[in-house]
């Protein structure tokens, strides 16, 4: 029992250490210097993996449950990631061994500093012997599992494991997510849903995206991904149109992915193109959502008009880009292909049919931002109902 109440402040010295940034500088620069493969790396990827690695190794000596019930996917993941980049698996295992030699050396060095008893101590070494063992065991496996998967299998499993993170089914095990580039508990990711208008273009953007480090396939007919990093423009391209969440953890990831999709099927239908956020389209999203209340203020508003009517169809259509131009007639003007004077009157012809002001929107008894809104609400559902048939 001693053992058990001794390992306390061992716990702690290893929590400490996976968030010491000179720690993991140290665990970093020895694997390099034993490892030119390695070295040749970014040192922030390799820091990634070491910080992962320290953690677990905390938590698992706090339970001190047996090496086969814990979680060992940063190391298979360091595996796959050092196949993938060809990497050899010697270079691999010298980097690995000479990180866990200097995290064990710290390990000794801090505890005696902490007065942790010579006997304790010699079971801390064995524990973390043994740890390490394990860690080299999953980082063989990872690599060996990369290497036998073909690119085609690759991107089989990578598409498999986004569709049920994404739409639904079996919720993929940390493992698999591994298997697919994901890093599991590793901090956010954005989703990413684009229409990109044909095949050849969905590969070239599915291979855009891969080149950020996404994980990215056809997801329900279109390009979709997770990546770390909001992409820029000049990445993914101005032909297509993408639409990019905020920043979430995976397991909150599938209802924005659902509001991505509703983007671009808003933003398809608009004809738009080149990058935005999820939140440009935030109130159109809302509004889609009550096409009963849209019906009902658009009667009100737009009673008097006639679908059927060509003329009043022009006009609730010079009404919505006068609203989406910030009611600027110059702006409204150009983009209708028309005369100021003409969008003028059009405006004016709309307020006597329809008895309602358009262009004095703070007279009535709203607030001016909340009046624009009712109108272009209004304007966008009436034009897209379908005019009756003469």
């Amino acid at each position: 029992m001693a053992v058990v109440h001794e390992r306390e402040p061992v716990t702690e010295i290893l929590r400490t250490m996976a968030v010491d940034d000179d720690v993991c500088g140290e665990l970093v620069r020895a694997a390099r210097a034993h490892s030119p493969e390695v070295a040749r790396l970014t040192e922030a990827e390799s820091r990634s993996h070491v910080t992962a690695m320290i953690r677990a190794a905390g938590e698992w000596f706090a339970t001190f449950d047996g090496v086969e019930q814990q979680d060992f996917t940063a190391a298979l993941l360091l595996g796959a990631d050092r196949a993938g980049q060809g990497v050899a698996m010697t270079a691999v295992l010298r980097g690995v061994q000479a990180g866990l030699g200097r995290a064990l050396e710290i390990t000794v060095e801090r505890c005696r500093a902490a007065g942790v008893p010579d006997g304790t101590l010699l079971g801390v070494v064995l524990r973390l012997h043994e740890y390490g063992a394990a860690i080299e065991r999953h980082v063989i496996n990872g690599y060996r599992a990369a290497e036998r998967a073909t690119p085609h299998e690759s991107a089989e499993v990578r598409t498999n494991v986004l569709r049920r993170l994404l739409v639904g089914g079996v919720v993929p095990s940390p493992l698999e997510m591994a298997g697919a580039g994901m890093r599991p508990g590793g901090g956010p990711h954005h989703c990413v849903v684009a229409d990109a208008g044909g095949p050849a273009a969905e590969r070239l953007l599915t291979d855009r995206l891969s080149g950020l480090g996404a994980v990215s396939g056809l997801i329900e007919g279109r390009p979709a991904g997770l990546c770390r990093r909001m992409p820029g423009i000049e990445e993914m391209g101005a032909s297509a149109l993408v639409v990019v969440s905020p920043a979430a953890p995976l397991e909150e990831i599938r209802p924005l992915y659902r509001l991505c999709v509703r983007a671009v099927d808003i933003g398809v239908r608009q004809g738009r193109q080149g990058l935005y956020e999820l939140t440009d389209f935030a109130a159109e999203i809302a509004l889609a959502d009550q096409p009963l209340l849209g019906s009902h203020l658009s009667r009100r508003l737009l009673g008097a008009l006639d679908e059927s009517d060509a003329f009043h169809r022009q006009l609730a259509v010079t009404a919505l880009t006068f609203l989406d131009n910030g009611r600027r007639l110059d702006q409204s003007a150009t983009a209708l292909f028309t005369h100021p004077n003409t969008v003028r009157y059009r405006l004016g012809r709309l307020q006597q049919i329809t008895g309602h002001p358009l262009t004095d929107l703070a007279s009535g008894p709203l607030a001016e931002p909340l009046s624009t809104l009712h109108w272009w609400w209004a304007l966008t559902t009436w034009l897209r109902q379908d005019p009756e048939p003469l």
